[in-house]
C-alpha cells in the first residue's frame, strides 16, 4: 500500500514551513513541548482522510495571517495499481529521485511513481483537496482522488479518543480486516434486550474471521477481552448503522469500556493486521495510558523491530521509554531555525549510545552534562535551594542533568559533541584533576558548549574544602560522622595524612577561637573527603551538602568560588527553547 515519502507544511499553526523526507518504517517526532510535533501528525490526517469537510479557524493560519494559505502536501510513493491508474490518474503522476527526493515532472526510468495531494485552505476557511502537477496544470485539470481511494489511503489514528476504531463504523479498523460486512436489521427488528441475543448469534456467522483476527491480536499483546470478541449491538448506540455494532468480551461487555491504554495497544495490533490495505498509522503520545512493559509491547506490534517494516507510522513521544527502545533512524527531533523553518532532523547513528544512555536528555532543550553522581548532587542541591527562594527551577528552564558515570575525562565531552550537532544548548560540569583531550575540549567548545569547573587540578571536594570558612568545613565534617560514623571519617582523615592526623585534633583546632587549619590540614581533609568511596559520592549526599551547607552559609565561601557557581547556576536558569 502507498506511503508517504515527503510532508510539505505552509502556514500551518506553529510551522511556518516545513519539508520533510519520513522513512518506510516508523517516524517518531521528539523535542520540546510546543516544537509543532502534534501539528504535524493533524496535517497528515487532515490532507490524507476521506474528509468532505474539515473544522478550521483562525488559530489554524500561522500567526492568525489568513491571508496566506494554509497549504499542506503530501507526495506519495510505492502507489498501487488503482493510483497508478492512467486513465484516472496519468496527468498527474510524476517522478521522484531516491537520491535527494527531487520531484521530475514525468515519471522515468530510475524513478519512483509518485502522486502530490495537498490540502489548501484560504481565507473562507474552505478545505479544498486536489492532486498536483505541472503537467495537469498546463492542460488546467483539476480533480483530486477518487473517494474509493481516499477511503482506502486513510490512515488509522491512535489519540486520545479511538474508540470509534472497536465499532464497525464507516473508516474503522476493523471494517478493513476482512470482506464481511455486518447485517443488523434482523436483530433490530426485536426488542432491544432480544436483539442484542439475537445479533450476536448472527454476527459470529457474519464477521468470523474479524472476530477471529481480534481474539487472536488480543491474546498476543496480552488485552483482556476473554475465551472469544463478539460483535453485538452497542446498548449506548441509537442510530441503526454500521456503528450500531461493537465488539463485545464473552460476558458481553463493550470492549470500549477498557482502559486507555489497552484500547490503543489492541487498535495498533489490529491496524498491523490490515497494513497490507492501508499500511499509514498516526500515534499520539506513544506512551499515553501505558505502563513501560506496554510501551515496549506497542512498539513491537507498530513494526519498530520488524525488517522490512509492515507499515508506516507517524508518532510523537515524551517517554524516555520509547526513546531507549526506538532506533536513531526512526527519530526525529523537530527543531526550529531561526528563520522560521521547521526542521525534522535525524538522528545519527553515531548519537545511539548516548540516546540509550541519556534518552532524557533529547526531551529537554538543554543538557547540562555532569561528570558524576557528586557533581549531578552540587547542582541540584543548589537549584533546590534557589527553588525555595523564588528563583527559577532547572526543570522549569527546561534543563535535563545527565549523568556521566565518571570514567574517561572525554565522556562528557563526546556526548556534549553529539547533543550539540542535534542542536540542544549543552554545557558540561566536570573535574579539573584529570583533564580531556585538548582536541577534543577544543571542537566542543568551538560548537558554542561552555565547561564548568574549578580551579587547576582541583576536584570538586578540593574545591569545596579549599574555598569553605572553618564553620562551614566543621559542619561538613560532622555531617560526614553523622552518615558514616566516627570511626570510618577517622581511618579516612588517618590514612589521608600517613597517621599525622585525627578527627578528633581536626575538629579541636576547627571548634577554637584562635585557631586555624594549616593549608596541609585542608589538603588531608579534601583528599579524606574525595576519593572513590569519598564522603559525598552520591547524589543525595551532595545535594545535602550543597543546599543545607554550602548554599545556607554562601556568604563564608570565597568570592572566586561563588563567582564559579553563580556562573553555572545563570547558564543552568536561564529559560531556552
Amino acid at each position: 500500500m502507498a506511503v508517504i515519502r515527503k510532508v510539505e507544511i505552509r502556514n500551518f499553526r506553529s510551522i511556518k514551513s516545513l519539508d520533510w523526507w519520513p522513512t518506510d518504517g516508523v517516524n517518531c517526532l521528539i523535542g520540546a513541548g510546543d516544537a509543532g510535533k502534534s501539528s504535524v501528525l493533524d496535517a497528515i490526517d487532515y490532507c490524507l482522510s476521506a474528509r468532505r469537510s474539515l473544522a478550521i479557524n483562525d488559530s489554524d493560519f500561522h500567526n492568525l495571517s489568513v491571508e496566506n494559505d494554509i497549504s499542506i502536501t503530501l507526495v506519495l510513493g510505492r502507489l498501487d495499481d488503482n493510483l497508478k491508474n492512467y486513465e484516472a490518474y496519468g496527468d498527474f503522476l510524476s517522478g521522484m529521485r531516491a537520491a535527494d527526493g527531487s520531484i521530475e515532472d514525468e515519471p522515468g526510468h530510475g524513478l519512483e511513481t509518485v502522486l502530490r495531494l495537498n490540502l489548501s485552505v484560504a481565507g473562507d476557511l474552505d478545505p479544498r483537496w486536489r492532486l498536483i502537477s505541472k503537467r495537469a496544470e498546463d492542460k488546467g485539470l483539476d480533480r483530486g482522488l477518487n473517494w474509493s481511494d481516499r477511503m482506502a489511503l486513510a490512515p488509522t489514528r491512535l489519540g486520545a479518543w479511538s474508540e470509534n476504531n472497536l465499532a464497525w463504523r464507516r473508516g474503522s479498523v476493523l471494517n478493513r480486516l476482512s470482506e464481511e460486512k455486518p447485517d443488523a436489521s434482523k436483530a433490530l427488528s426485536n426488542a432491544a434486550r432480544d436483539a442484542r441475543k439475537n445479533f450476536g448469534t448472527e454476527a459470529d456467522k457474519q464477521l468470523g474471521d474479524a472476530l477471529a483476527i481480534v481474539t487472536r491480536t488480543a491474546n498476543e499483546l496480552g488485552v483482556p477481552i476473554g475465551a472469544a470478541a463478539k460483535a453485538l449491538l452497542d446498548t449506548h448506540s441509537v442510530s441503526v448503522s454500521g456503528g450500531t455494532i461493537a465488539l463485545h468480551n464473552e460476558l458481553g461487555v463493550p470492549l470500549r469500556g477498557l482502559g486507555l491504554g489497552s484500547t490503543r495497544l489492541l487498535i495498533a495490533g489490529l491496524q498491523r493486521q490490515v497494513a497490507d490495505k492501508t499500511s499509514i498509522l498516526l500515534v499520539d503520545e506513544v506512551e499515553h495510558g501505558l505502563e513501560p512493559h506496554r510501551i515496549m509491547r506497542l512498539i513491537g506490534s507498530l513494526g519498530a523491530k520488524t525488517n522490512p517494516p509492515p507499515q508506516q507510522v507517524f508518532a510523537t513521544s515524551h517517554s524516555p521509554v520509547v526513546l531507549r527502545e526506538l532506533g536513531s533512524e526512526q527519530l526525529f527531533i523537530l527543531r526550529k531555525s531561526a528563520d522560521g523553518q521547521h526542521l525534522p532532523l535525524p538522528v545519527p547513528a553515531d548519537a545511539q549510545g548516548t540516546l540509550r544512555a541519556f534518552p532524557d536528555a533529547f526531551l529537554a532543550p538543554s543538557v547540562l552534562i555532569c561528570e558524576g553522581a557528586t557533581e549531578v548532587g552540587f547542582v541540584r542541591g543548589f537549584d533546590q535551594f534557589c527553588v525555595a527562594h523564588d528563583r527559577v527551577s532547572l526543570q522549569a528552564a527546561g534543563v535535563a542533568i545527565v549523568d556521566c558515570g565518571g570514567g574517561h575525562a572525554d565522556r562528557p565531552y563526546e556526548r556534549a559533541k553529539a547533543l550539540t550537532a542535534l542542536g540542544y544548548r549543552v554545557a558540561v560540569f566536570r573535574d579539573d584533576d584529570v583533564r580531556p583531550s585538548a582536541t577534543l575540549l577544543a571542537e566542543v567548545t568551538q560548537l558554542g558548549c561552555p565547561t564548568f569547573t574549578w580551579d587547576d587540578g582541583q576536584d570538586i571536594e578540593t574545591a569545596i574544602v579549599a574555598n569553605v570558612n572553618e564553620s562551614i568545613l566543621l559542619q561538613l565534617i560532622d555531617y560526614a560522622i553523622s552518615v558514616h560514623g566516627q570511626d570510618l571519617v577517622d581511618d579516612h582523615i588517618k590514612s589521608a595524612s600517613q597517621g599525622a592526623e585525627t578527627v578528633e585534633n581536626i575538629r579541636a583546632i576547627l571548634y577554637s577561637q584562635q585557631h586555624t587549619l594549616t593549608g596541609d590540614q585542608r589538603a588531608v581533609v579534601a583528599r579524606a573527603a574525595g576519593g572513590k568511596n569519598g564522603w559525598f559520592k552520591s547524589v543525595g549526599l551532595m545535594e545535602h551538602v550543597a543546599k543545607e551547607i554550602l548554599a545556607s552559609n554562601f556568604a563564608g565561601v570565597t568570592e572566586g568560588f561563588k563567582a564559579r557557581v553563580n556562573n553555572l547556576l545563570i547558564w543552568a536558569q536561564t529559560v531556552h527553547g
